[in-house]
């Protein structure tokens, strides 16, 4: 596959041994291992700051809510500016921004410090992390989208699973500052330079799509072409991938940042309580993995479906789990879904709306989703704060996961006679 001996994306006579489309999922993958991977690092770092400043869990929690609104806002600027001058220095911008917010994160003694180093300046770092790298592979691949998309995502499922491992053994070993002011240099370094392997199209390296070949002459599926982020707007379909959006986010973020929490409250020591957030991202890469290849072969409006139905199963179980053997089931069920659905939204993007404004669209619909991001881990940090348990928070997320299997089950594919048949510029 790696050979490009039947021409799948060369417009020229010489034919590259390696499609540059592989390279792009391989930088997208490690961008994505590192920033999701360290993103999920937060709720280890939770009970640090808890113990040094004795801070409550809603105020902690707003730090992440708010770094998760600033990167949504943020990310439709920079899905923008990657259609409009590709991905390359956005993303550098982005590391540069990321970087420095961790570094900064290692002097940290009071909460406004806590607010604007990772609240704002992650935020800002954190934006275009998931815009950039979907869809630009989204560009590079019509044949097996999802399937390459499910590639770069298993980064972030790698990220998951390994650095919220790490992490608390770097905290034992050098101390939480310490262990900050590294990840700050590794973060800048590596993301910096991958990013200067990121190009916005195959045209740049002279060549097609992977699959062009094979795609109708009038798809929106590899062709600059598609809606504009305002002509989007006006779709039922792109206001149901919105709230759907915000309301996975609402959940995800709560077990992202308070499940490691809920462990050590039920007895369970950190090491063992951050297991179970690895667990769900070591999942979520079979879910990634298995709903990308799935996605190209029943649709991704069907793969959707079955995502939501893992979602709905997890968090269902999870009012039940008491006990670490449970608390990991949990996190099996639900990050298979957890990390499907996160795959498959790029490529349902490009599905629906096309590609002339693939990532203001895709940017939007990620801002929708982290207003819903933000609320969940505030909101679960001050029912604990009130109530001492997670318990209401987690049944919350329960009946959030209903609404999103019936959103799911209301997507439907846009009509063609909907696209308007003239050249768009994007909004």
């Amino acid at each position: 596959m790696l050979l490009n001996r039947r021409d799948p994306g060369s417009t020229g006579d010489k034919k590259p041994k390696v499609f540059y489309g592989y390279i792009i999922v391989l930088v997208g993958f490690c961008i994505q291992a590192l920033s999701w991977g360290m993103f999920n690092t937060f709720g280890v770092f939770f009970s640090s700051f808890l113990t040094e400043f004795g801070w409550s869990r809603a105020t902690i929690s707003g730090a992440a809510s708010l770094s998760g609104i600033v990167m949504g806002f943020v990310g439709i600027t920079a899905g923008r500016l990657g259609d409009k001058i590709g991905p390359r220095m956005v993303m550098v911008g982005c590391g540069v921004f990321l970087g420095s917010a961790y570094l900064l994160m290692s002097q940290i003694n009071a909460t406004w410090q806590l607010y604007l180093f990772y609240g704002v300046i992650g935020g800002i770092g954190f934006s275009g992390m998931d815009v950039l790298p979907l869809s630009t592979v989204a560009r590079w691949f019509v044949k097996k989208r999802g399937m390459m998309t499910g590639i770069l995502k298993i980064g972030t499922g790698a990220g998951m699973l390994i650095f919220p491992l790490v992490a608390p053994r770097l905290i034992a070993n050098y101390g939480w500052r310490s262990s900050y002011i590294f990840i700050g240099i590794v973060v800048m370094v590596v993301i910096v330079t991958a990013a200067q392997f990121l190009r916005r199209d195959p045209a740049q390296k002279g060549l097609l799509p992977y699959g062009a070949d094979e795609a109708g002459a009038d798809s929106l599926n590899w062709k600059d072409e598609g809606f504009s982020l305002r002509e989007a707007m006006h779709t039922s379909q792109f206001r149901i991938l919105c709230a759907m959006y915000a309301i996975i986010l609402f959940c995800s973020q709560t077990m992202l940042v308070h499940i490691a929490l809920h462990a050590v409250d039920l007895g369970i020591p950190l090491t063992s309580a951050a297991g179970v957030l690895s667990t769900i991202g070591g999942v979520s890469m079979a879910g990634r993995a298995v709903m990308g290849s799935a996605g190209d072969r029943i649709g991704t409006g069907r793969a959707v479906i079955i995502c939501s139905i893992f979602l709905l199963a997890g968090l269902v179980w999870l009012q039940f789990a008491n006990e670490l053997w449970m608390l990991y089931l949990f996190a099996a069920i639900y990050g298979f879904g957890h990390g499907g659905f996160f795959t498959v939204l790029s490529p349902l993007v490009a599905d629906l709306f096309g590609l002339n404004s693939h990532g203001a669209i895709f940017g939007s619909v990620f801002f929708s989703g982290t207003i819903g991001g933000a609320i969940g881990p505030m909101l679960a940090g001050r029912i604990f704060d009130v109530t001492g348990s997670y318990q209401l928070a987690f049944k919350i997320c329960g009946f959030a996961s209903v609404a999103v299997l019936i959103l799911s089950l209301l997507l439907r594919p846009l009509r063609r006679r909907e696209v308007i048949d003239e050249p768009k510029r994007g909004a």
